[in-house]
């Protein structure tokens, strides 16, 4: 009962948080003059992709630090390629399957409105630096190499942030009023920048009490704790990600939307990605390889459609669900 009442509040939390979060950043990407590229791929991004950043961080430097359990390295690989595995198969198919609820009230209908160039850049820089993260942890590597590879990562995000803050396009039907304070249509760029801050700390309060109730449930059921943080820890964690983006696509604003899956994805195969590289064995065998060969696998699909037609549909997107289901029958079968 406890267990249960535990995911329910920290569900509602999310979900409260990430109206509040999409709300607020909207309002501070237009005071700032950015463009939708960047307040999707890059401030959104960033901000949801906390949570499960912090799982990675803290179950690797834990037993360095303390002297724990050895099994943080695994955990903490784990939570970092279960992110983008999440983002490029399931958190697809959400967004698709809200573009296809939502179709009676979006003008676009199941078709998505996007900024495809910038969509696409994200895609396929995910894609390249990924595979780069994915092919290190398959081979036998010397330190300084490891080193040359994570400094390398980390420098490809920087680029592809200073990219991206370079690109246009307005942000449409920004919202008029601050949901803390709704009575004024003018809010003051403190209360805008308190509630952009303020938000994704309750995101990261929530994901991690759900994250408690869904180990408390795995235990239960006699889980290896890899398979926790490659499946269920990102699972819950990742859905800020797809709350932010279900509201957008609501709205019609699709690049938003897509751009904060997109853009989270960058930053996950990268910055905690390095960080795996520096502070664990990175020896990817098993499910963990099955999982990046999925990721990879589905997010070009999606940027072979949407470079060879211009433009994605829902459904194009729906076929992430698929990848997500060819592992979790995987990991079945891996188990049993």
């Amino acid at each position: 009962m406890g267990t249960a009442v535990e995911f329910i509040l920290a569900l509602v939390a999310i979900v409260a948080s990430a109206a509040f979060f999409t709300n607020a950043v909207e309002i501070l990407g237009s005071r700032l003059n950015l463009g939708q590229g960047a307040v999707g791929s890059v401030l959104a991004a960033v901000g949801t992709a906390l949570p499960e950043s912090m799982i990675a961080v803290v179950a690797i430097m834990e037993p360095i630090l303390s002297g724990g359990s050895s099994s943080g390295a695994e955990i903490g690989i784990g939570a970092i390629l279960g992110a983008p595995f999440m983002l490029s198969t399931l958190a697809l198919f959400v967004v698709g399957a809200a573009a296809l609820i939502f179709r009676w009230r979006r003008r676009q209908g199941t078709q998505l409105s996007i900024d495809s160039g910038t969509i696409a850049r994200d895609l396929g820089s995910f894609i390249v630096v990924f595979a780069v993260a994915a092919g290190v942890g398959l081979l036998e590597l010397p330190v300084f190499l490891k080193i040359v590879v994570a400094l390398a990562l980390v420098l490809c995000y920087v680029f592809y942030v200073r990219r991206t803050f370079e690109s246009g396009g307005e942000i449409e039907n920004v919202p008029e009023k601050l949901l803390i304070i709704p009575g004024r249509r003018e809010p003051p760029f403190g209360a805008v920048l308190f509630q952009t801050l303020a938000s994704p700390g309750i995101i990261v309060a929530g994901a991690h009490f759900f994250v408690d109730a869904v180990e408390h449930a795995a235990e239960g059921l006699g889980l290896p704790a890899g398979l926790i943080a490659l499946i269920l820890a990102p699972l819950a964690t990742e859905l800020p990600e797809k709350f932010n983006s279900i509201f957008w696509v609501r709205d019609g604003k699709d690049t938003l939307a897509m751009g904060n899956m997109t853009g989270a994805m960058m930053f996950q195969s990268t910055i905690p990605v390095s960080f795996g590289i520096l502070f664990t064995p990175w020896n990817l065998t098993g499910l963990n390889v099955f999982a990046s060969a999925l990721a990879l696998v589905s997010a070009g699909l999606t940027y072979f459609m949407l470079r060879r037609l211009g433009k994605l549909d829902a459904r194009h997107l729906m076929a992430g669900g698929l990848f997500y289901l060819a592992f979790v029958v995987g990991a079945v079968v891996v188990i049993v």
